[in-house]
């Protein structure tokens, strides 16, 4: 098979990459210095003259707070580049897997969400990327994930890690709940769903809810350290407070993987753990 993955240079485009490698693709891994997504002709023309099976789109612009100010941007990153990649692959026949987020919901539901729950996002992020969703279109594969975290790139342990060897104590929200995700896991259900053809919406994280404050305990606990140098606080004493709204319930129910028979993600600490032991042998 061959398959174009955009956003190529990224944490998960990256993990992508050596998945379908292993796998026995033909991999065409292109980053924002070879393809800008945001133009059409450049996506046009990679795509249709490249002539892929399936392409994983895991290009978006990701900083949450700063699509705050400037949504023009964020809908031009998140949402107007899903319609040419959409519009490249229907001209060849290609498959589309899109990445989505848990931030297209307000996050006050009382139970994990589902496939078919009803969006509402409350960022200029979540907006856009509930629109770059609807821009894929109903053939493509959209696989909404939470709290991504991998080998390479900045992410959440790799910034606990540094952070619990330079202060002797941490602080970290207890209010906000979602499944913590790693790429090394992601990576090939991404390329399964798209080998697949699986259309519509999945639901993609691994498994285990827990809060902000209780992540990262498991983080410092993985590196050896005592957790109890890390304190709960609220997103109310976030001091500065953060630009955009943070859902607070991002758990996500992988009720379209469970019930369509394929098997959900292993347990977060798992990979964690992995995960831990690779960063700190760098």
């Amino acid at each position: 098979m061959r398959v174009l993955i955009t956003g190529a240079a990224g944490q998960l485009g990256r993990d992508v990459d050596e998945a379908c490698s292993r796998s026995g693709d033909e991999v065409v891994a292109l980053g924002r210095d070879t393809l800008d997504v945001v133009e059409r002709s450049q996506v046009m023309g990679a795509i249709t003259s490249l002539h892929p099976d399936v392409v994983i789109n895991c290009a978006a612009w990701t900083a949450v707070d700063a699509c705050e100010s400037d949504p023009d941007r964020a809908f031009a990153a998140n949402a107007l580049s899903v319609r040419w990649i959409r519009e490249a692959c229907s001209m060849i026949d290609a498959h589309l897997v899109h990445l989505s987020t848990d931030y297209v919901f307000n996050g006050e539901l009382d139970r994990p969400y589902h496939e078919w729950d009803a969006t509402d996002p409350r960022s200029v992020y979540g907006a856009s990327k509930l629109a770059g969703e609807r821009e894929a279109g109903a053939d493509a594969t959209i696989v909404r994930t939470s709290w991504v975290c991998g080998e390479y790139g900045s992410n959440m342990v790799r910034t606990v890690m540094r952070l619990a060897t330079e202060r002797d104590s941490l602080s970290f929200v207890d209010d906000q709940r979602g499944h913590p995700t790693f790429t090394a896991d992601l990576a090939p259900m991404l390329r399964r769903l798209g080998v697949e053809r699986r259309s519509g919406i999945h639901h993609v994280t691994n498994a285990g809810a827990v809060s902000w404050f209780e992540f990262v305990r498991s983080i410092v606990a993985e590196m050896g350290r005592d957790p109890d140098m890390v304190s709960p606080i609220s997103t109310a004493d976030l001091d500065p407070p953060r630009p955009a709204p943070r859902p607070a319930n991002s758990v996500l129910d992988n009720a379209a993987l469970r019930l369509g028979g394929l098997e959900p993600l292993r347990h977060y600490r798992e990979p964690l753990a992995e995960l831990v032991a690779r960063i700190g042998a760098e």
